[in-house]
Protein backbone atom coordinates (compact mmCIF):
# COMPACT_ATOMS: atom_id res chain seq x y z
CA UNK A 1 0.00 0.00 0.00
CA UNK A 2 1.28 3.46 -0.93
CA UNK A 3 2.62 5.52 1.94
CA UNK A 4 0.56 8.63 2.63
CA UNK A 5 3.54 10.95 2.75
CA UNK A 6 4.37 10.21 -0.90
CA UNK A 7 1.01 11.56 -2.11
CA UNK A 8 0.78 15.09 -3.51
CA UNK A 9 -2.22 15.83 -1.31
CA UNK A 10 -0.10 14.96 1.74
CA UNK A 11 2.78 17.30 0.90
CA UNK A 12 3.33 20.52 2.83
CA UNK A 13 2.24 23.72 1.12
CA UNK A 14 5.08 26.27 1.04
CA UNK A 15 2.68 29.22 1.02
CA UNK A 16 1.14 28.29 4.38
CA UNK A 17 4.18 27.14 6.36
CA UNK A 18 3.74 29.94 8.91
CA UNK A 19 -0.03 30.27 8.76
CA UNK A 20 -0.37 29.72 12.51
CA UNK A 21 1.42 33.04 13.18
CA UNK A 22 -0.62 35.19 10.80
CA UNK A 23 -3.50 37.61 11.40
CA UNK A 24 -6.97 36.70 10.18
CA UNK A 25 -6.90 38.60 6.89
CA UNK A 26 -3.55 37.15 5.86
CA UNK A 27 -4.84 33.63 6.54
CA UNK A 28 -7.93 34.34 4.45
CA UNK A 29 -5.83 35.67 1.57
CA UNK A 30 -3.75 32.48 1.51
CA UNK A 31 -6.85 30.30 1.53
CA UNK A 32 -8.45 32.40 -1.19
CA UNK A 33 -5.34 32.34 -3.38
CA UNK A 34 -5.12 28.57 -3.09
CA UNK A 35 -8.84 28.17 -3.83
CA UNK A 36 -8.45 30.23 -7.00
CA UNK A 37 -6.29 27.49 -8.47
CA UNK A 38 -9.04 24.88 -8.16
CA UNK A 39 -11.06 25.87 -11.24
CA UNK A 40 -7.88 25.91 -13.35
CA UNK A 41 -7.12 22.34 -12.28
CA UNK A 42 -10.68 21.27 -13.04
CA UNK A 43 -10.33 22.84 -16.50
CA UNK A 44 -7.38 20.54 -17.19
CA UNK A 45 -9.53 17.42 -16.76
CA UNK A 46 -12.55 18.57 -18.79
CA UNK A 47 -11.92 15.92 -21.49
CA UNK A 48 -12.19 13.12 -18.92
CA UNK A 49 -15.28 14.71 -17.38
CA UNK A 50 -16.80 14.92 -20.86
CA UNK A 51 -16.16 11.24 -21.52
CA UNK A 52 -17.85 10.38 -18.24
CA UNK A 53 -20.92 12.42 -19.13
CA UNK A 54 -21.23 10.90 -22.61
CA UNK A 55 -21.03 7.38 -21.18
CA UNK A 56 -23.52 8.26 -18.44
CA UNK A 57 -26.03 9.68 -20.91
CA UNK A 58 -25.90 6.50 -22.98
CA UNK A 59 -26.22 4.44 -19.81
CA UNK A 60 -29.31 6.30 -18.61
CA UNK A 61 -30.99 6.01 -22.00
CA UNK A 62 -30.67 2.23 -21.61
CA UNK A 63 -32.04 2.26 -18.07
CA UNK A 64 -28.73 2.56 -16.22
CA UNK A 65 -28.05 4.44 -12.99
CA UNK A 66 -25.22 6.46 -11.47
CA UNK A 67 -23.54 5.40 -8.23
CA UNK A 68 -21.09 7.59 -6.30
CA UNK A 69 -18.86 5.68 -3.90
CA UNK A 70 -16.68 7.27 -1.25
CA UNK A 71 -15.62 7.48 2.40
CA UNK A 72 -15.54 10.50 4.70
CA UNK A 73 -15.57 13.83 2.87
CA UNK A 74 -15.65 12.08 -0.51
CA UNK A 75 -18.73 10.10 0.47
CA UNK A 76 -20.47 13.19 1.81
CA UNK A 77 -19.84 15.08 -1.43
CA UNK A 78 -21.45 12.21 -3.32
CA UNK A 79 -24.49 12.32 -1.05
CA UNK A 80 -24.86 16.10 -1.45
CA UNK A 81 -24.93 15.83 -5.23
CA UNK A 82 -27.19 12.77 -5.35
CA UNK A 83 -29.89 14.14 -3.03
CA UNK A 84 -30.16 17.41 -4.96
CA UNK A 85 -31.12 15.73 -8.25
CA UNK A 86 -34.70 14.61 -7.45
CA UNK A 87 -35.95 18.08 -6.42
CA UNK A 88 -34.01 19.85 -9.16
CA UNK A 89 -34.73 17.51 -12.06
CA UNK A 90 -37.59 15.26 -10.83
CA UNK A 91 -35.37 12.20 -11.16
CA UNK A 92 -36.37 8.99 -9.36
CA UNK A 93 -34.55 8.73 -6.01
CA UNK A 94 -32.68 5.62 -7.16
CA UNK A 95 -31.38 7.05 -10.46
CA UNK A 96 -28.41 8.76 -8.81
CA UNK A 97 -27.27 7.13 -5.59
CA UNK A 98 -24.46 7.73 -3.13
CA UNK A 99 -22.85 4.74 -1.45
CA UNK A 100 -20.84 5.75 1.61
CA UNK A 101 -18.43 3.72 3.71
CA UNK A 102 -20.14 3.08 7.03
CA UNK A 103 -23.61 3.67 5.62
CA UNK A 104 -25.73 6.83 5.50
CA UNK A 105 -25.19 7.37 9.22
CA UNK A 106 -21.54 8.12 8.47
CA UNK A 107 -22.69 11.35 6.83
CA UNK A 108 -23.08 12.89 10.29
CA UNK A 109 -20.60 10.90 12.33
CA UNK A 110 -17.46 9.09 11.19
CA UNK A 111 -17.55 5.28 11.35
CA UNK A 112 -14.09 4.20 12.41
CA UNK A 113 -12.33 1.82 10.02
CA UNK A 114 -15.18 1.72 7.47
CA UNK A 115 -13.02 3.11 4.68
CA UNK A 116 -10.41 0.37 5.16
CA UNK A 117 -12.79 -2.47 4.27
CA UNK A 118 -12.28 -3.28 0.59
CA UNK A 119 -14.71 -6.20 0.62
CA UNK A 120 -17.47 -4.00 2.03
CA UNK A 121 -17.15 -1.62 -0.91
CA UNK A 122 -18.01 -4.48 -3.26
CA UNK A 123 -20.70 -5.83 -0.95
CA UNK A 124 -22.45 -2.46 -0.69
CA UNK A 125 -22.66 -2.20 -4.49
CA UNK A 126 -24.00 -5.73 -4.69
CA UNK A 127 -26.66 -4.80 -2.14
CA UNK A 128 -27.70 -1.85 -4.31
CA UNK A 129 -28.12 -4.18 -7.29
CA UNK A 130 -25.56 -2.53 -9.55
CA UNK A 131 -25.58 -4.00 -13.08
CA UNK A 132 -23.57 -3.74 -16.29
CA UNK A 133 -25.83 -0.88 -17.40
CA UNK A 134 -24.70 1.36 -14.56
CA UNK A 135 -21.89 3.87 -14.03
CA UNK A 136 -19.89 3.77 -10.78
CA UNK A 137 -17.78 6.81 -9.82
CA UNK A 138 -15.30 6.08 -7.05
CA UNK A 139 -14.24 9.24 -5.18
CA UNK A 140 -11.07 9.40 -3.07
CA UNK A 141 -8.80 12.43 -2.77
CA UNK A 142 -5.90 10.20 -1.82
CA UNK A 143 -6.77 7.74 -4.56
CA UNK A 144 -6.06 4.78 -2.32
CA UNK A 145 -9.14 4.21 -0.13
CA UNK A 146 -9.70 0.43 0.11
CA UNK A 147 -13.50 0.75 0.29
CA UNK A 148 -13.51 2.61 -3.04
CA UNK A 149 -11.00 0.19 -4.57
CA UNK A 150 -13.33 -2.70 -3.70
CA UNK A 151 -16.32 -0.96 -5.25
CA UNK A 152 -14.50 -0.17 -8.51
CA UNK A 153 -13.14 -3.70 -8.75
CA UNK A 154 -16.67 -5.03 -8.40
CA UNK A 155 -17.94 -2.58 -11.04
CA UNK A 156 -15.35 -3.81 -13.52
CA UNK A 157 -16.05 -7.45 -12.73
CA UNK A 158 -19.75 -7.12 -13.56
CA UNK A 159 -19.21 -4.94 -16.64
CA UNK A 160 -20.41 -1.62 -15.25
CA UNK A 161 -18.53 1.50 -16.33
CA UNK A 162 -16.05 2.50 -13.64
CA UNK A 163 -14.73 6.04 -13.14
CA UNK A 164 -12.11 7.22 -10.66
CA UNK A 165 -12.12 10.74 -9.20
CA UNK A 166 -9.01 11.62 -7.24
CA UNK A 167 -6.48 14.39 -6.62
CA UNK A 168 -3.34 12.30 -7.01
CA UNK A 169 -1.66 11.16 -10.20
CA UNK A 170 -1.40 7.44 -11.02
CA UNK A 171 -3.77 6.74 -8.13
CA UNK A 172 -4.51 3.20 -7.03
CA UNK A 173 -8.25 3.60 -7.66
CA UNK A 174 -7.46 4.61 -11.25
CA UNK A 175 -6.10 1.11 -11.90
CA UNK A 176 -9.68 -0.12 -11.69
CA UNK A 177 -11.30 2.66 -13.71
CA UNK A 178 -12.35 2.80 -17.35
CA UNK A 179 -12.19 6.61 -17.14
CA UNK A 180 -9.62 8.28 -14.88
CA UNK A 181 -10.30 11.80 -13.57
CA UNK A 182 -7.19 12.91 -11.67
CA UNK A 183 -7.58 16.58 -10.78
CA UNK A 184 -4.24 17.62 -9.30
CA UNK A 185 -5.11 20.32 -6.80
CA UNK A 186 -1.76 20.02 -5.01
CA UNK A 187 -0.83 20.38 -1.33
CA UNK A 188 -3.50 21.78 0.97
CA UNK A 189 -2.95 24.82 3.19
CA UNK A 190 -3.41 22.42 6.11
CA UNK A 191 -1.32 19.38 5.25
CA UNK A 192 -3.51 16.46 4.23
CA UNK A 193 -6.81 18.26 4.84
CA UNK A 194 -8.45 17.29 1.56
CA UNK A 195 -11.79 18.71 2.68
CA UNK A 196 -10.31 21.94 1.25
CA UNK A 197 -9.06 22.22 -2.37
CA UNK A 198 -9.48 18.57 -3.32
CA UNK A 199 -13.04 18.47 -2.02
CA UNK A 200 -13.89 21.75 -3.75
CA UNK A 201 -12.63 20.38 -7.06
CA UNK A 202 -14.55 17.15 -6.64
CA UNK A 203 -17.76 19.00 -5.79
CA UNK A 204 -17.38 21.12 -8.92
CA UNK A 205 -16.86 18.01 -11.02
CA UNK A 206 -19.89 16.20 -9.63
CA UNK A 207 -21.96 19.33 -10.30
CA UNK A 208 -20.72 19.27 -13.89
CA UNK A 209 -21.46 15.58 -14.37
CA UNK A 210 -25.05 15.59 -13.15
CA UNK A 211 -26.00 19.03 -14.47
CA UNK A 212 -24.67 18.37 -17.97
CA UNK A 213 -26.19 14.90 -18.05
CA UNK A 214 -29.59 16.30 -17.07
CA UNK A 215 -29.31 18.92 -19.82
CA UNK A 216 -28.44 16.25 -22.37
CA UNK A 217 -31.38 14.01 -21.46
CA UNK A 218 -33.95 16.78 -21.84
CA UNK A 219 -34.48 18.18 -18.36
CA UNK A 220 -33.60 21.76 -19.29
CA UNK A 221 -35.24 24.17 -21.77
CA UNK A 222 -32.88 27.00 -22.73
CA UNK A 223 -31.35 27.52 -19.28
CA UNK A 224 -34.50 26.85 -17.28
CA UNK A 225 -35.14 23.82 -15.03
CA UNK A 226 -38.32 22.56 -16.66
CA UNK A 227 -38.29 19.30 -14.71
CA UNK A 228 -38.19 20.94 -11.30
CA UNK A 229 -40.22 19.01 -8.74
CA UNK A 230 -42.88 21.26 -7.22
CA UNK A 231 -42.64 20.14 -3.60
CA UNK A 232 -42.95 23.43 -1.70
CA UNK A 233 -44.11 27.04 -2.06
CA UNK A 234 -40.77 28.35 -3.38
CA UNK A 235 -40.57 25.66 -6.06
CA UNK A 236 -44.18 26.26 -7.09
CA UNK A 237 -43.41 29.94 -7.54
CA UNK A 238 -40.32 29.02 -9.55
CA UNK A 239 -42.34 26.65 -11.71
CA UNK A 240 -44.94 29.36 -12.41
CA UNK A 241 -42.18 31.80 -13.28
CA UNK A 242 -40.55 29.31 -15.68
CA UNK A 243 -43.86 28.66 -17.44
CA UNK A 244 -44.66 32.36 -17.63
CA UNK A 245 -41.19 33.23 -18.94
CA UNK A 246 -41.29 30.64 -21.72
CA UNK A 247 -44.92 31.10 -22.80
CA UNK A 248 -45.47 34.80 -21.96
CA UNK A 249 -48.69 34.06 -20.04
CA UNK A 250 -49.60 35.64 -16.72
CA UNK A 251 -48.67 34.05 -13.42
CA UNK A 252 -52.34 33.28 -12.86
CA UNK A 253 -52.63 31.44 -16.15
CA UNK A 254 -49.38 29.60 -15.49
CA UNK A 255 -50.74 28.46 -12.14
CA UNK A 256 -54.03 27.32 -13.68
CA UNK A 257 -52.32 25.12 -16.26
CA UNK A 258 -49.74 23.92 -13.72
CA UNK A 259 -52.62 22.65 -11.57
CA UNK A 260 -54.04 20.84 -14.60
CA UNK A 261 -50.77 19.01 -15.12
CA UNK A 262 -50.39 17.89 -11.50
CA UNK A 263 -47.56 20.41 -11.13
CA UNK A 264 -45.54 19.09 -14.08
CA UNK A 265 -43.82 22.01 -15.81
CA UNK A 266 -42.96 20.36 -19.13
CA UNK A 267 -46.50 19.47 -20.24
CA UNK A 268 -47.74 22.86 -19.06
CA UNK A 269 -45.29 24.55 -21.41
CA UNK A 270 -46.21 22.32 -24.34
CA UNK A 271 -49.93 22.86 -23.72
CA UNK A 272 -49.60 26.63 -23.64
CA UNK A 273 -47.25 26.74 -26.62
CA UNK A 274 -49.31 24.45 -28.86
CA UNK A 275 -52.87 24.27 -27.53
CA UNK A 276 -52.84 20.49 -27.06
CA UNK A 277 -54.37 18.66 -24.11
CA UNK A 278 -52.47 17.40 -21.07
CA UNK A 279 -52.57 13.81 -22.35
CA UNK A 280 -51.36 14.89 -25.78
CA UNK A 281 -48.57 16.98 -24.25
CA UNK A 282 -47.32 14.02 -22.24
CA UNK A 283 -47.39 11.84 -25.34
CA UNK A 284 -45.46 14.43 -27.36
CA UNK A 285 -42.83 14.78 -24.63
CA UNK A 286 -42.37 11.02 -24.53
CA UNK A 287 -42.07 10.93 -28.32
CA UNK A 288 -39.45 13.69 -28.11
CA UNK A 289 -37.51 11.69 -25.48
CA UNK A 290 -38.10 14.37 -22.86
CA UNK A 291 -37.04 17.43 -24.86
CA UNK A 292 -39.62 20.23 -24.66
CA UNK A 293 -38.43 22.10 -27.74
CA UNK A 294 -38.67 18.89 -29.81
CA UNK A 295 -42.17 18.18 -28.47
CA UNK A 296 -43.28 21.66 -29.58
CA UNK A 297 -41.59 21.14 -32.95
CA UNK A 298 -43.58 17.93 -33.50
CA UNK A 299 -46.83 19.88 -33.24
CA UNK A 300 -45.52 22.62 -35.54
CA UNK A 301 -44.61 20.00 -38.13
CA UNK A 302 -48.14 18.58 -38.19
CA UNK A 303 -49.55 22.04 -38.83
CA UNK A 304 -47.46 22.57 -41.96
Amino acid sequence: MEKLKTLTTEQRNESSMHIDHLPTMDILKIINEEDRTVTEKVHEVLPEIGKTIDVLCQSMKKGGKLFYVGAGTSGRIGILDAVECPPTFSTPPDLIQAVMAGGDGAFRQAVEGAEDDEAQGAADLQERGVTELDVVIGIAASGRTPYVVGALKHAQEIGATSVSLTSNKHAKISRYADIKIEVLTGPEILTGSTRLKAASAHKLILNMITTTTMIKIGKVYENLMVDVKVSNYKLKERAKSIISTITSVSNEEAERVLNETNHEVKPAIVMLKTGVSYAEARQLIAQAEGFVHQAIALVDETKK
